[in-house]
């Protein structure tokens, strides 16, 4: 009975360890890719707005954070960034809709992304393709700053950010037209 009683509460302690861990969520990410997440160019006419995102239970040593919204369906042979975010502040928990280069937390950059241009740039995958896969993500940084500047190509960010990772947590949605 005493060895059970152990066990039972070991796996407790392990279960609300994992339920606890670093954790990424959206008001307006939810399985399908909405029009407001849609790009307003390259023949999509959506309304490019930035999602809302929030996260918790960063792990211990985490001083800074980066934000990513990839498509690895893209039909480049590498994928399509969608927004590259870094050097939130750790006590950032949240970015805000349509926050994509109006009010982004302090000192943090929105560099370039495979639109060629600097914020959130929404979903467009080509007319006619299957749905595309869209993965935002959540860096928790073991550095407190990424030395690079908003011009800075998405392949470097993603060297830096993953060279820096202590985790990562992500949502995927989808979007097809």
């Amino acid at each position: 009975m005493f060895k059970n009683m152990i066990f039972t509460l070991l796996l407790t302690a392990v279960a609300n360890v994992q339920a606890e861990g670093f954790f990424l969520s959206s008001t307006d990410i939810q399985g399908q890719i909405a029009n407001a997440q849609v790009y307003n160019s390259f023949g999509c006419t959506g309304k490019n707005i930035s999602p809302q995102l929030s996260w918790k239970h960063a792990p211990e040593g985490t001083r800074s954070f980066a934000i990513t919204a990839y498509d690895p369906d893209a039909p480049t042979g590498s994928g399509w960034w969608h927004w590259l975010v870094f050097n939130i502040d750790p006590s950032v928990t949240e970015i805000k809709t349509g926050a994509s280069t109006k009010s982004m937390p302090k000192n943090a950059v929105e560099s370039i992304t495979s639109y060629g241009s600097n914020g959130f740039g929404g979903a467009c995958p080509p007319k006619g393709d299957k749905a595309h896969r869209y993965i935002f993500t959540v860096y928790a940084l073991n550095t407190e700053k990424i030395e690079q500047n908003a011009d800075a190509r998405p392949e470097l960010i993603g060297f830096f950010l993953n060279r820096h990772a202590i985790a990562k947590a992500s949502i995927m949605a989808y979007y097809g037209r």
